[in-house]
Protein backbone atom coordinates (compact mmCIF):
# COMPACT_ATOMS: atom_id res chain seq x y z
CA UNK A 1 0.00 0.00 0.00
CA UNK A 2 1.20 3.62 -0.76
CA UNK A 3 0.33 6.48 1.59
CA UNK A 4 0.79 9.86 0.07
CA UNK A 5 2.55 12.53 2.01
CA UNK A 6 -0.64 14.72 2.69
CA UNK A 7 -2.13 11.37 4.61
CA UNK A 8 1.33 10.25 6.41
CA UNK A 9 1.75 14.36 7.52
CA UNK A 10 -2.08 14.47 8.85
CA UNK A 11 -1.58 10.99 11.09
CA UNK A 12 1.79 12.21 12.27
CA UNK A 13 0.47 15.48 13.45
CA UNK A 14 -2.81 13.89 15.29
CA UNK A 15 -0.01 11.43 16.36
CA UNK A 16 2.32 14.51 17.98
CA UNK A 17 -1.12 16.20 19.28
CA UNK A 18 -1.86 12.92 21.79
CA UNK A 19 1.60 13.12 22.52
CA UNK A 20 1.53 16.78 23.63
CA UNK A 21 -1.25 15.99 25.89
CA UNK A 22 0.51 13.18 27.64
CA UNK A 23 3.52 15.54 27.91
CA UNK A 24 1.41 18.54 29.21
CA UNK A 25 0.21 15.79 31.66
CA UNK A 26 3.76 14.55 33.00
CA UNK A 27 5.24 17.65 33.10
CA UNK A 28 6.33 18.58 37.02
CA UNK A 29 3.78 20.45 39.29
CA UNK A 30 4.67 22.09 42.62
CA UNK A 31 3.76 19.78 45.48
CA UNK A 32 2.82 17.31 42.47
CA UNK A 33 -0.40 18.31 42.29
CA UNK A 34 -2.19 18.39 39.04
CA UNK A 35 -4.41 21.11 37.68
CA UNK A 36 -3.56 20.52 34.20
CA UNK A 37 -6.55 19.97 31.76
CA UNK A 38 -5.84 18.73 27.79
CA UNK A 39 -7.79 18.31 24.52
CA UNK A 40 -6.67 17.90 21.41
CA UNK A 41 -8.83 19.91 18.31
CA UNK A 42 -9.25 19.03 14.68
CA UNK A 43 -11.45 18.80 11.77
CA UNK A 44 -14.90 20.91 12.25
CA UNK A 45 -13.66 21.64 15.71
CA UNK A 46 -10.47 22.99 14.48
CA UNK A 47 -12.78 25.40 12.53
CA UNK A 48 -15.38 26.46 14.95
CA UNK A 49 -12.42 27.28 17.16
CA UNK A 50 -11.25 29.35 14.32
CA UNK A 51 -14.34 31.01 13.90
CA UNK A 52 -14.70 32.01 18.15
CA UNK A 53 -11.39 33.51 17.57
CA UNK A 54 -12.62 35.75 14.43
CA UNK A 55 -15.48 36.87 16.68
CA UNK A 56 -13.49 37.54 19.91
CA UNK A 57 -11.68 39.56 17.77
CA UNK A 58 -13.98 41.32 16.31
CA UNK A 59 -15.67 42.29 19.50
CA UNK A 60 -12.46 43.36 21.42
CA UNK A 61 -11.23 45.06 18.40
CA UNK A 62 -8.15 42.75 18.28
CA UNK A 63 -6.87 42.36 14.71
CA UNK A 64 -4.46 39.92 16.07
CA UNK A 65 -7.14 37.34 16.77
CA UNK A 66 -8.36 36.88 13.50
CA UNK A 67 -4.33 36.78 12.23
CA UNK A 68 -4.09 33.96 14.83
CA UNK A 69 -7.83 32.36 13.42
CA UNK A 70 -6.00 31.94 10.20
CA UNK A 71 -3.19 29.95 11.49
CA UNK A 72 -5.69 28.14 13.56
CA UNK A 73 -7.34 27.00 10.16
CA UNK A 74 -4.26 26.55 8.53
CA UNK A 75 -3.77 23.88 11.17
CA UNK A 76 -3.78 20.10 11.03
CA UNK A 77 -4.84 19.97 14.56
CA UNK A 78 -4.15 22.13 18.05
CA UNK A 79 -3.64 21.19 21.84
CA UNK A 80 -5.24 22.92 24.50
CA UNK A 81 -3.93 23.14 27.74
CA UNK A 82 -5.56 24.73 30.91
CA UNK A 83 -5.20 25.13 34.35
CA UNK A 84 -7.72 24.78 37.35
CA UNK A 85 -6.98 27.80 40.23
CA UNK A 86 -6.23 25.81 43.90
CA UNK A 87 -4.26 26.90 46.28
CA UNK A 88 -1.77 24.00 47.39
CA UNK A 89 -1.98 24.31 50.90
CA UNK A 90 1.55 25.38 51.21
CA UNK A 91 2.58 26.38 55.19
CA UNK A 92 5.03 29.18 54.02
CA UNK A 93 5.14 30.52 50.78
CA UNK A 94 3.96 33.73 50.56
CA UNK A 95 4.70 34.45 46.83
CA UNK A 96 0.93 35.45 46.03
CA UNK A 97 1.39 38.13 48.31
CA UNK A 98 -1.14 36.49 51.42
CA UNK A 99 0.05 34.97 54.43
CA UNK A 100 -0.52 31.88 53.33
CA UNK A 101 -2.93 29.39 51.09
CA UNK A 102 -5.84 29.91 53.02
CA UNK A 103 -5.63 33.53 53.12
CA UNK A 104 -5.19 33.41 49.65
CA UNK A 105 -8.16 30.72 48.91
CA UNK A 106 -10.30 33.17 51.08
CA UNK A 107 -9.47 36.39 48.86
CA UNK A 108 -10.02 34.04 46.14
CA UNK A 109 -6.59 35.03 44.76
CA UNK A 110 -4.73 32.86 42.37
CA UNK A 111 -2.25 30.77 43.65
CA UNK A 112 1.15 31.70 41.46
CA UNK A 113 2.13 27.56 41.12
CA UNK A 114 -1.04 27.18 38.62
CA UNK A 115 0.44 29.65 36.29
CA UNK A 116 3.98 28.08 37.01
CA UNK A 117 2.86 24.65 36.28
CA UNK A 118 0.67 25.63 33.19
CA UNK A 119 3.86 27.43 31.86
CA UNK A 120 6.21 23.97 32.23
CA UNK A 121 2.87 22.17 30.56
CA UNK A 122 3.00 24.37 27.20
CA UNK A 123 6.93 24.35 27.46
CA UNK A 124 7.03 20.32 27.57
CA UNK A 125 4.26 20.21 25.21
CA UNK A 126 6.08 22.35 22.86
CA UNK A 127 9.00 20.74 22.88
CA UNK A 128 7.77 17.34 22.09
CA UNK A 129 5.99 19.57 19.19
CA UNK A 130 9.57 20.49 18.39
CA UNK A 131 11.34 16.81 18.87
CA UNK A 132 8.60 15.82 16.36
CA UNK A 133 9.60 18.42 13.91
CA UNK A 134 6.44 19.69 13.84
CA UNK A 135 5.72 22.88 13.41
CA UNK A 136 4.08 25.09 16.63
CA UNK A 137 2.74 28.05 18.29
CA UNK A 138 1.32 28.79 21.43
CA UNK A 139 -1.94 31.31 20.95
CA UNK A 140 -3.30 33.02 24.44
CA UNK A 141 -5.90 34.09 21.80
CA UNK A 142 -6.60 29.92 21.20
CA UNK A 143 -7.01 29.80 24.70
CA UNK A 144 -9.56 33.06 25.28
CA UNK A 145 -11.60 31.22 22.74
CA UNK A 146 -11.46 27.72 24.42
CA UNK A 147 -12.80 29.18 27.51
CA UNK A 148 -15.37 31.31 25.45
CA UNK A 149 -16.61 28.58 23.80
CA UNK A 150 -16.94 25.97 26.91
CA UNK A 151 -14.21 23.21 25.54
CA UNK A 152 -13.15 22.22 29.09
CA UNK A 153 -14.65 22.00 32.33
CA UNK A 154 -15.93 25.28 33.68
CA UNK A 155 -13.67 25.41 36.86
CA UNK A 156 -10.94 25.52 34.53
CA UNK A 157 -9.79 29.26 34.03
CA UNK A 158 -6.81 30.11 32.08
CA UNK A 159 -6.04 28.11 28.86
CA UNK A 160 -3.61 28.45 25.70
CA UNK A 161 -3.87 26.99 22.14
CA UNK A 162 -0.53 25.10 20.26
CA UNK A 163 -1.69 24.37 16.66
CA UNK A 164 0.42 22.26 14.91
CA UNK A 165 1.14 21.43 11.26
CA UNK A 166 3.23 19.66 8.76
CA UNK A 167 3.66 22.23 5.87
CA UNK A 168 7.09 23.12 3.54
CA UNK A 169 7.06 26.54 5.78
CA UNK A 170 5.75 26.94 8.89
CA UNK A 171 2.39 28.87 9.06
CA UNK A 172 2.93 30.32 12.62
CA UNK A 173 6.08 32.80 11.94
CA UNK A 174 6.57 35.79 9.21
CA UNK A 175 2.71 36.88 9.94
CA UNK A 176 1.53 40.50 9.25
Amino acid sequence: MIYNSKTVESAAVIETAKRMCVAARTAPKARGIDHIHTCAITGDDLLRLADEMEKLGKLHDIPIFSRDANNVRNSDALVAIGAVYKQRGLTFCQYCGFDSCSDCAKANATCVYDNVDLGIALGSAAALAADSRVDSRVLYTAGKAILSMGLFDPEVKIAFGIPISAHGKSPYFDRK
